[in-house]
């Protein structure tokens, strides 16, 4: 809003632009619209001001939010890929930044090692959820030529592994499945904006 003030008796119009004051207000409640077209609104008045840049300490959404290029969050931009950067674990002055994997499917995986024995047992809560029937293991044999083989995965929770050469098992194994427990991802669909997608955008993070 327009400040005023007297000059030779004449109201001038101060037309701009401040910083605000006052007290802080430490509710969660709506941003003011402020109005301007009031009847006895002064017709010499300044156009008002808009946020082009805000600063505000806590905010609370309770819809989406949109952004037309990226969102920053504690120095973390959201952006296409899923970067994130931390203190390096080993060497004192540097970090290590990576990237996280993609997929077309909500994956999950357990991996270890299997030494004298051909039974992987899943982790309970892999029956709750991962998809039994996505289930997929990868085996690297360690010192020598066994002949693993993957004899059979019973009721999604041990894999049943076997040596073609009756040898000791000793190998390194990789297990993924896809989550049961919400929408299937539909990887690509017909449309010119994220409001074409057939399934449910509110659970992802979306760049536009």
């Amino acid at each position: 809003m327009a400040e005023f003030g007297l000059v030779d008796n004449q109201r001038v119009a101060d037309c701009s632009d401040k910083s605000t004051s006052g007290t802080k207000s430490m509710m969660y409640d709506y941003i003011v619209k402020s109005q301007t077209n009031d009847v006895d609104y002064p017709s010499d008045a300044c156009t008002p001001y808009v946020h082009g840049n805000a600063q505000i300490d806590n905010l609370q959404v309770n819809g989406s939010v949109t952004a037309a290029t990226q969102v920053t969050a504690a120095g973390v931009k959201l952006t296409t890929r899923k970067p994130f950067d931390i203190p390096h674990p080993t060497k004192d002055g540097w970090r290590l930044r990576h990237v996280c994997l993609e997929g077309p499917e909500s994956g999950v995986y357990y991996r270890g090692r299997l030494t004298n024995s051909n039974v992987i047992e899943l982790p309970e809560y892999w029956k709750g959820l991962v998809d039994a029937e996505s289930i997929t293991v990868t085996l690297t044999q360690i010192g020598s030529s066994q002949d693993l083989i993957v004899d059979k995965i019973e009721w999604g929770s041990k894999v049943l592994i076997r040596s073609g050469t009756a040898s000791n098992i000793d190998c390194y194994f990789l297990v993924h499945g896809e989550r049961k427990d919400g929408e299937k991802l539909i990887v690509e669909y017909e449309g010119k904006s994220i409001e074409d997608y057939p399934g449910d955008n509110s659970i992802y993070s979306i760049n536009k």
